[in-house]
């Protein structure tokens, strides 16, 4: 379908989409690809407590975003490759979401706007004198004054921290932004860090990966658009709608898991077989992401299905401790009657009963999915956390900029 995008010029989102060619229909499906990225971690629109998908349908979000009166998003891009905006643009696989993502963002996005020098720096600070949603890819370097990435002659940090302050909501895309991803990693020669160790005084949401799936991208912007407040979030700022699983509970090679089917190297029998990565140095049940259930391309395939282990890129500090990436990681339990597994840390695979052959396939998943939503709070011994942590919403915020700047999020309600 062509569309034809001028701007914003009718009163709300979904009017805009239709006069530039889009019927309800398109917006529908839109808002559908949503509520299943919602569903994951069982979101709901208007409520701050779990629930079932069913509780989250399309015409719900459709009704929500549809009335929404020009966002101001400020979409930032420092130290990075520009993957994470790629990976956005690809979201679903359909030109609504460019759409919306370029009508969203249509004051400041670097890597997609018209506009350069002297009036793309206008653009920019015209939009940080107002309330905005601030949206952040790339690390920034803070070592020899941050010489490494300069915009417009002023240091990454500089430009982070003018956008931030006017910001009601923020939100770290990426593994760069959320820690710094490779350029952070040992020796770290530009000081790389992420964007909550430079802005302490507000919440900041971490949308962890390298790239994180588009879709999960586009629906924590959704999200906030339709909440007016930022989502829950687990102990390492990320939303827990898409991050609240771990991808070994999720994950389509899990039975050869538990049956000690492994692939010893990426030309065996086991390879063609589509048994377990693990041996060959998969980092499934240490990740928390929703690769296996939302996939890429539309939902076409993951890497694990593709045939490559899991990086663990969803993790802070992924590289520096899972590195060398082909190693076994190390202390995770095996269940099933053919177990052959190292039997450490039964904490690691997500199964309560230690000691119960269980076997796997979808109803031990299902178990694993409904025990999580019930209890809320699950232990991370195995990997240095002493608890789960579910954070409140933070407050409300208002991306609208006519409203007037909401109030922020103090340093308490921040995840550490």
């Amino acid at each position: 379908m062509s569309y034809e995008l001028s701007g914003w010029t009718e009163p709300t989102l979904e009017e805009n989409l239709i006069k530039a060619g889009f019927d309800r229909r398109d917006f529908l499906k839109y808002c559908g690809e949503l509520a299943a990225v919602f569903a994951v971690g069982g979101a709901v629109i208007g409520s701050a407590t779990p629930a079932t998908a069913a509780s989250v349908p399309a015409e719900v979000i459709a009704e929500k975003l549809g009335a929404v009166k020009k966002p101001l998003v400020v979409w930032l891009q420092l130290q990075e490759c520009t993957g994470c905006m790629e990976s956005t643009l690809r979201s679903g696989g359909t030109t609504i979401e460019d759409a919306v993502l370029r009508l969203l963002s249509v004051e400041y996005n670097e890597l997609v706007m018209p506009a350069a020098g002297d009036a793309a720096n206008k653009a920019l600070d015209d939009a940080n004198a107002q309330p905005h949603l601030l949206v952040v890819n790339g690390s920034i370097p803070v070592k020899d004054g941050g010489i490494y990435c300069t915009i417009g002659g002023k240091s990454a940090e500089q430009v982070l921290r003018e956008s931030a302050k006017n910001a009601t909501g923020i939100l770290a895309v990426g593994a760069c932004a959320v820690w710094g991803s490779v350029q952070a990693s040992k020796p770290n020669p530009t000081g790389a860090v992420g964007v909550d160790a430079i802005i302490t005084d507000k919440a900041v949401v971490n949308v962890a990966g390298c790239p994180p799936i588009g879709e999960v991208i586009t629906a924590t912007v959704a999200y906030v658009l339709t909440h007016g407040s930022l989502p829950k979030l687990d102990a390492q700022g990320r939303p827990l709608f898409a991050y609240d699983q771990r991808i070994h509970d999720s994950c389509q090679r899990r039975a050869h898991f538990d049956a000690g089917q492994f692939v010893r190297s990426f030309d065996d029998d086991g390879a063609r077989n589509g048994w377990c990565l693990y041996e060959v140095g998969c980092k499934g049940p240490s990740t928390f992401a929703a690769c296996p259930i939302i996939k890429w391309n539309k939902g076409t395939s993951w890497p694990i299905q593709a045939g490559h282990p899991c990086l663990g890129c969803t993790e802070k500090n992924f590289f520096d401790n899972y590195t060398p990436f082909y190693q076994t990681l190390p202390n995770v339990g095996g269940f099933g009657v053919e177990s052959t597994a190292e039997a450490i840390g039964l904490g690691v695979v997500g199964i309560a009963a230690a000691g119960v052959a269980l076997h796997a396939g979808a109803t031990a998943v299902k178990q694993a999915a409904s025990r999580r939503a019930a209890e809320g709070n699950e232990p991370l011994q195995a990997f240095g956390d002493s608890e789960r942590v579910w954070l409140p919403n933070p407050k409300k915020v208002e991306v609208a900029p006519e409203a007037p700047a909401a109030e922020t999020t103090d340093d308490s309600e921040k995840a550490e």
